[in-house]
Formats: structure tokens, sequence, C-alpha cells
């Protein structure tokens, strides 16, 4: 099964890869990697869907609610970022700060009496195998594509011949790959929630039964 699983990410990855190459094929030296490429429409989706990854496991498991709930709202602001352009054409500009700074109040506002268990829940969230993945998704689309994406860089490499076109495809393309790591570790914190869900089940089945057998044994 582990086996499967590799086959489908490194999969999943080389579709990315082929995803962000389609607008330079298609447009050549007018491809721009804009708000409307279908790169940044992925980096949506994946945000999106991460959200509602965590916010299914944060319903199907106690130990890791908090955590999960901290996760969605934080995924879910980066959606809104993500479409801060769609809002400010349609909406109000500026609608986009309002959407989230309303998320990370409701967050607070859920989690107000829970800081102990959400320390906890953090910390049982540490010791999945997620955790690392997350992190590392969340590094690269705040830190690392930022930085990796700086137009001083890029003109320092390459002098008269900057190109910002170049350096939108490294940033968001960059940015894009960690989407892409964080919902592949939403969704197997989801399989985590599931197995553990299951095994839970189980072994309370399993106990219901040894009690009726011990009923029926001293009934005898």
């Amino acid at each position: 099964m582990f086996v499967l699983r590799g086959i489908v990410y490194l999969l999943v990855l080389a579709g990315i890869a082929q995803c962000i190459s389609l607008e330079a094929f298609e447009f050549g030296v007018n491809a721009q990697y804009s708000e409307d490429s279908l790169t940044e429409f992925l980096q949506m989706i994946f945000a999106i869907g991460s959200a509602l990854l965590f916010a299914l496991s944060a319903r199907y498991s106690r130990e890791l609610r908090q955590a999960c709930i901290l996760l969605s709202a934080l995924m879910l602001a980066m959606f809104v970022r993500e479409s801060d352009s769609f809002l400010d054409q349609f909406v109000f500009d500026g609608a986009w700060q309002v959407l989230v700074f309303g998320v990370l109040l409701g967050t607070v506002i859920l989690l107000r009496r829970q800081l102990k268990e959400s320390y906890r829940s953090l910390k049982v969230f540490s010791q999945t195998s997620s955790f690392g993945f997350v992190t590392a998704g969340l590094v690269i689309i705040i830190g690392f594509s930022r930085l990796f994406g700086r137009s001083s860089f890029w003109q320092s490499v390459m002098g008269d011949g900057y190109v910002r076109n170049v350096k939108n495809i490294v940033e968001e393309g960059t940015e894009l790959l960690g989407y892409t790591i964080v919902v592949i570790a939403a969704a197997e914190l989801l399989c985590f929630v599931f197995s553990v869900a299951r095994k839970r089940q189980h072994n309370i089945q399993a106990s219901q039964k040894l009690r009726s057998y011990s009923k029926v044994e001293l009934a005898h």
C-alpha cells in the first residue's frame, strides 16, 4: 500500500510540474503567470482543499481537533489571500483583508477557552507523519517562494536580460509546490484519523463482545 501511495504522489507532483509548464507552451514569451493563470487557480484549489481536509480531520478526531481547526483556518485565510484579485474586482477593494480578519477572529473566539487543549492537540499533531510535511509546505509557501522569487535576485542573475515572467514562473511554481505538499499532508492526516477511528471502534466492539460473553458465562 505504501508503494502505491508513493507512486501516486510521484505522479501528482509530475502532473503539477506539467501544469506549470502548460501556460508557457501555450503562450510562449507572452505567458504572464498572473492571477488568471492555471498555476494560480491550482493554488486556490489546493488551499481550500487543504482547509476542508483539515476540517474533516477536526470533525473525526478529538485529540487533533484544535490543531486541525487552526490548520483549517490558516489554509482558509491563505485561500482568501490567493483570491485577492477576484475579491477586489467583484466585491470591494481590500475585501480579502476583511475576510482574513474574520476567519482569524472566528477561530480565536471558537478556541478562546481551549488554550490547554489546543497546546496538547498541537503536541499530538507534531508526533504525526503529517507534521513535517505541513511545516515544509508552509515554509515553502510563506518563506522560500518569496525569497527565491525576489526581483532583486533575478535582476542580479539576468542583468540587462531580466525578464519578469521568468521570476513569476519560479515564484508561483514554487508556491504551488508548497500547496501541493500541504494538501498531500492534509490527505495523509485524514487517512490517519480514519484509521485511528476504525481501530477505536473495533476495540469498543471487541470490548462489548467480551463483556457480553462474560455475562453469559456468569449466568451459567
